[in-house]
């Protein structure tokens, strides 16, 4: 049967636990199941992880899947590693981090290091802007760059590999010619997160990384293994950033939660959560919305919102059937033009389905 068949139906998702296909790789168990004569409050949770354990096997139909945590209820019920590659090893998330750029955003206009989604952005990045600026330039707020709405040629796509080869990746994203005044339709360009990053480093004085560490590195289960850096030594806002399967998790569940870690502490302001989510614009890839750093669509039936890697790194958050979905994938093909990406979602369905 095509691969593509034994995630996409959901009564398929639901059926009695498949044996592993020959000469597949053997997975790591369900980090939850518990030992026999367990307390009564684990063998609850076993419940649900039992449900998703046929789900899950079938997952290993994917080539490309490299690794799959749930966590219901604020625990974590599942996780999977495949092909090979451990449950929670670290990889890269490619452009999921836009999603951890946002939440960086966020918290600086609660700590008053920015001063809104509507400030202007060409006097904060004045020293790196064209000597002829268009205009327009004076136009783009740190809201049009979180979603993706600057009007700036993007530099994703075919313009990837000429933007990073550029000596200064900061100039070259302002440099680019306009494809659409600001805050008109989405042109998708990790140009635009890159001058997010370059933005707190100049504000704040501080490395994004650092940043990130301080205001986030203090939420349980939460970090970041590694990131790259620019020619200048800005992190690379929106790509590169290297996290395991459970700091994902950790950090959808900062989200479902309106912003409040594990402790009780609010670490990320409700409000800019419920901004973040707020649709603004439609990609024309997907049809999905967009907000500031996540993609939202509906997942069996419940609005769910989304961070998506290049090749297939996924974090989902569904916040009516309180439920966050970490997934990593192989990062050497696209995941859009080859339908990979529509599997995912519906893996994250079934998963969802199956737990009600």
């Amino acid at each position: 049967m095509h691969r593509r068949s034994l995630l996409a139906a959901p009564l398929l998702l639901l059926t009695p636990r498949l044996a592993f296909p020959q000469g597949a790789a053997a997975e790591t168990p369900s980090a939850t199941a518990p030992p026999a004569g367990a307390p009564d409050d684990a063998q609850a949770q076993a419940a649900p992880a039992d449900a998703l354990a046929p789900i899950l096997d079938r997952a290993a139909s994917l080539p490309s899947l490299h690794a799959v945590r749930v966590a219901h209820d604020g625990r974590t019920i599942a996780a999977r590693g495949y092909h090979g590659h451990a449950a929670d090893g670290a990889g890269n998330i490619k452009s999921a981090s836009k999603s951890v750029i946002s939440a960086l955003i966020g918290i600086a206009i609660e700590k008053g290091v920015l001063e809104g989604p509507d400030q202007k952005i060409a006097p904060l990045l004045e020293a790196d802007l064209p000597a002829d600026p268009d205009p327009r330039l004076k136009e783009i707020t740190i809201g049009n760059l979180l979603s993706m709405q600057a009007g700036l040629g993007r530099t994703s796509g075919p313009n990837y590999g000429r933007w990073i080869s550029s000596r200064n990746w900061v100039r070259a994203a302002l440099a680019e010619p306009f494809d659409d005044e600001p805050g008109g339709a989405m042109l998708y360009s990790t140009g635009s997160t890159h001058l997010l990053s370059a933005i707190l480093t100049r504000q704040a004085k501080r490395p994004t990384l650092a940043l990130a560490r301080d205001w986030l590195g203090g939420v349980e289960g939460f970090s970041i293994a590694s990131w790259a850096r620019d020619p200048q030594g800005i992190y690379f806002g929106g790509n590169d950033m290297a996290m395991r399967p459970s700091s994902l998790v950790a950090f959808g569940e900062l989200y479902r939660n309106r912003g409040r870690a594990p402790d009780g502490r609010q670490v990320i302001p409700a409000r800019w959560i419920a901004e973040s989510w707020q649709p603004r614009t439609r990609s024309r890839f997907t049809g999905d919305d967009y907000g500031y750093g996540w993609f939202g669509r509906d997942i069996a039936g419940s609005p769910a919102h989304y961070g998506w890697g290049y090749g297939g790194q996924m974090i989902y958050v569904i916040p009516e059937r309180a439920l966050t979905i970490a997934m990593l994938s192989a990062t050497d093909q696209p995941a859009g033009r080859s339908g990979y990406r529509d599997e995912l979602h519906a893996l994250a369905a079934g998963i969802a389905a199956a737990l009600g």
